[in-house]
């Protein structure tokens, strides 16, 4: 079991049931949509980011991240973390037919993947003694072609890929991931792998 401090913040009953056989945390469901209409449910989200903080753990499909930037634009940017599964196209067990967009929800993917997801995320107790280091910035991004300029699109996609990471992830997000799964060395030289210049 991995022992995560913060609040674990998922969609539904599939997911909960999926996280309680790998965390050792509370874990709390927002009904999928139901999140923004139930202003309980969001006051008690609140409360537990004020003592304990939070961490968003949905689906990496376009309602996963819709539910994300909602509790993202609610909640003080120190009480939340991220952590994101990666895209895995696939079919839950359970269910007749893949979801819209054919990828695997958090109750699909492999526990492994949810472990990994939480180390990047930097929740995993026992992580908390990370020497300080150089912090890629959003200009990084900008610099390296990754934002606001032609075909940065198409480059994040092959950074998110390389990086397992889910391709709806923005690139005011992806700056946090970067910084917690790599320092800025690494960052360098991967994007030197991915995108040499001829």
């Amino acid at each position: 079991m991995i022992k995560v401090k913060e609040a674990v913040i998922v969609e539904g009953k599939y997911d909960k049931i999926k996280l309680s056989s790998v965390i050792d945390g509370l874990i709390i469901e927002t009904h999928g949509f139901r999140i923004f209409k139930d202003k309980e449910q969001m006051a008690l989200i609140r409360r537990l980011a004020d003592t304990r903080g939070i961490l968003v753990l949905t689906d990496s499909d376009s309602a996963g991240f819709l539910i994300r930037n909602y509790l993202t634009g609610s909640i003080p940017a120190d009480k939340i973390k991220h952590a994101y599964i990666p895209d895995i196209l696939g079919k839950e067990s359970r269910k007749e037919k893949p979801s819209k967009e054919g990828k695997l929800g958090v109750e699909g993917v492999p526990v492994q993947a949810i472990a990994d997801a939480l180390t990047r995320a930097g929740v995993v107790c026992g992580n908390e003694d990370i020497p300080a280091c150089r912090k890629i910035t959003k200009t990084d991004l900008y610099l390296a072609g990754l934002s606001g300029g032609e075909n940065s699109a198409e480059k994040r996609r092959v950074l998110l890929k390389e990086l397992s990471l889910p391709e709806h992830l923005a690139p005011n997000s992806l700056v946090g991931v970067l910084n917690s799964i790599l320092d800025y060395d690494t960052f360098q030289q991967l994007l030197e792998k991915l995108f040499k210049k001829v």
